[in-house]
């Protein structure tokens, strides 16, 4: 059974930054593609970043590119999401999944989900 936990969230005012966790256990993860996903108050659940376990493939929402940085440590079987410059609308539950569909991007194509983390961003 796959396991997703994900932890850092928290509240910080705009322009701080979070580092969230992502840590699976359960299987090996090797040719997994690991995504973030966020999810607001009455809107859909959209992609943020993914990186292919391997760390060769790194992909991103274009509204987050440069304030945020993913990466995984295999040792640690853990996936972090950097953000920097946090702004008001990455307010959002976070969501970590796993998905063996190189460069999804669409939550159906993710089979592993994580319980979500809170990240509120005050102006």
């Amino acid at each position: 059974q796959v396991q997703l936990v994900e932890s850092g969230g928290g509240f910080v005012q705009a322009g701080g930054s979070l580092r969230l966790s992502c840590a699976a256990s359960g299987r090996t993860f090797r040719n997994y593609l690991v995504g973030w996903f966020r999810q607001a108050p009455g809107q859909e659940r959209e992609f943020v970043a993914s990186i292919k376990w391997s760390g060769d493939f790194t992909d991103y929402k274009n509204s987050v590119k440069g304030r945020f940085t993913i990466s995984r440590d295999n040792a640690e079987n853990t996936v972090y999401l950097q953000m920097n410059s946090l702004k008001p609308e990455d307010t959002a539950a976070y969501y970590c999944a796993a998905s063996q569909s190189f460069g999804a991007r669409s939550r159906l194509s993710y089979d592993y989900w994580g319980q979500g983390t809170q990240v509120t961003v005050s102006s």
